[in-house]
């Protein structure tokens, strides 16, 4: 089915064209045919289907068919600050026939901002349930004048602890007869089925794919690697596969600082992206690995929910993640919209019962494949220190401390072929 053949708005419709939209995804086709007509909607979908088009263009159509003055505002509620900014991003591309004032509510930034934003007023605000709640409880934000809602990633929003928070901002609103709600959610588990029962006005469910929790564009492979080595098998696949794009995943903060660093140092252009970051420096990475101009971002968990690239080759999962979730949500971020991509991860000693459980949850058995000798790398950041300070170059023209290039060189490829013959034999 076509966008042509819904009968939206003529402005709305020039958006979704200029967006490139020209046929509805499952998960757009089956949530539109219902959401449009106006009752509440609880959607199982898993991510890159296209659910945030359905209910941006669900909020746009059904706010553009009532009279200005009588005009409810639409909300939507998000777990992640990147989440947020992206889905405004989305929204005015949408928007740009249209005119309706949209913004974004998260902390990490100036609430002053955000607040002026309010007096000026916002017809869709896109905002994490801390600020919101911050907003909200101060009157700055009017939820009883929000008239269509949308909770979305409700499954994270709920294992993030926002239940309460949640809560709270739903009895700040209109009565479930007098807006529209909308849920989205990977799964449709208790948490989100309680929302569904106690704040939801007979809701239709939609599960677009229930019995398959990847997507079938993903190519996933496994690499069984002694820990010691794991860092030489990455830098081989990423130097054989040379991809454009790659996101890379660990499971600490300190631990992507050091693996970032040490991807630098082996010539990598990388940054890497934890949740102690100060906010407007988070943007500006994502913002560059979003344009192209960075082709490897290490990150946290924190970059696996509401982080959108059109055109991610690959996705690297350099620990193996603790949460089954996590992992779908980690490769997820690749394949989108129908694209294809790749998910490599690397197991090491002490995950075993981590892969087996997200094995068993995807329904699947993840391929094994077996690294050749040559695909090990030489890593030059052995022995180098990692800190964001350069160190000062000694009067021989090494580095202080560590000897001449030539002898460092020399032990990290002595070493590193040691590494080949242990993964060898």
């Amino acid at each position: 089915m076509e966008f042509a053949e819904l009968n939206l708005d003529p402005r709305l419709q020039q958006g979704i064209t200029d967006r490139g939209y020209t046929e509805l995804t499952d998960v757009q086709e089956k949530t539109l045919y219902h959401t449009l007509k106006g009752p509440d909607a609880a959607v199982q979908s898993q991510t890159g289907t296209g659910k945030t088009a359905a209910f941006l263009i669900t909020l746009f159509q059904r706010m553009l068919g009532s009279e200005r003055r009588a005009r409810k505002a639409g909300l939507i509620i998000v777990p992640t600050r990147e989440l947020a900014v992206q889905i405004e991003k989305e929204a005015l591309l949408l928007n740009r026939h249209i005119g309706f004032a949209i913004g974004s509510l998260y902390g990490g930034t100036s609430r002053a901002a955000q607040r002026n934003r309010l007096k000026q007023g916002l017809d869709i605000m896109v905002g994490t349930p801390g600020r919101l709640l911050d907003l909200g409880s101060s009157g700055e934000l009017k939820l009883s004048e929000v008239g269509f809602l949308v909770i979305d990633e409700a499954d994270r929003l709920f294992d993030m602890g926002f239940l309460p928070d949640i809560k709270r901002l739903l009895h700040m609103m209109p009565s479930r007869q007098n807006r529209q709600t909308m849920l989205f959610s990977a799964t449709l588990d208790r948490a989100s089925r309680m929302i569904m029962a106690d704040h939801l006005l007979r809701p239709v469910t939609i599960e677009v794919t229930p019995d398959r929790v990847t997507v079938d564009g993903i190519s996933q492979e496994i690499y069984n690697v002694k820990s010691h080595i794991k860092l030489n098998l990455m830098l081989g696949i990423l130097q054989r596969q040379a991809p454009r794009t790659a996101l890379v995943f660990t499971n600490t903060r300190h631990g992507a600082f050091r693996l970032s660093r040490k991807l630098q140092l082996n010539g990598f252009q990388c940054r890497h992206l934890t949740g102690d970051l100060p906010q407007s420096r988070r943007l500006a990475i994502i913002d560059d690995f979003k344009a192209g101009n960075l082709p490897i971002l290490v990150a946290t968990d924190v970059a696996a929910r509401g982080l959108q690239i059109d055109d991610l080759d690959m996705v690297i999962n350099y620990d193996i993640p603790q949460d089954c979730e996590s992992y779908v949500h980690r490769i997820g971020r690749t394949a989108r919209a129908g694209k294809q991509g790749q998910a490599v991860s690397l197991a090491s000693e002490g995950t075993f019962g981590h892969l087996m459980a997200i094995e068993d949850y995807i329904g699947m058995k993840i391929p094994a494949k077996t690294a050749d000798f040559d695909l090990y790398a030489i890593d030059l950041s052995e022995g180098k220190r990692l800190g964001d300070q350069s160190r000062r170059p000694s009067r021989r023209g090494g580095t202080q401390g560590h000897g001449s290039k030539r002898s460092r060189e020399t032990k990290v490829r002595s070493r590193s072929h040691q590494s080949k013959a242990y993964a060898a034999g």
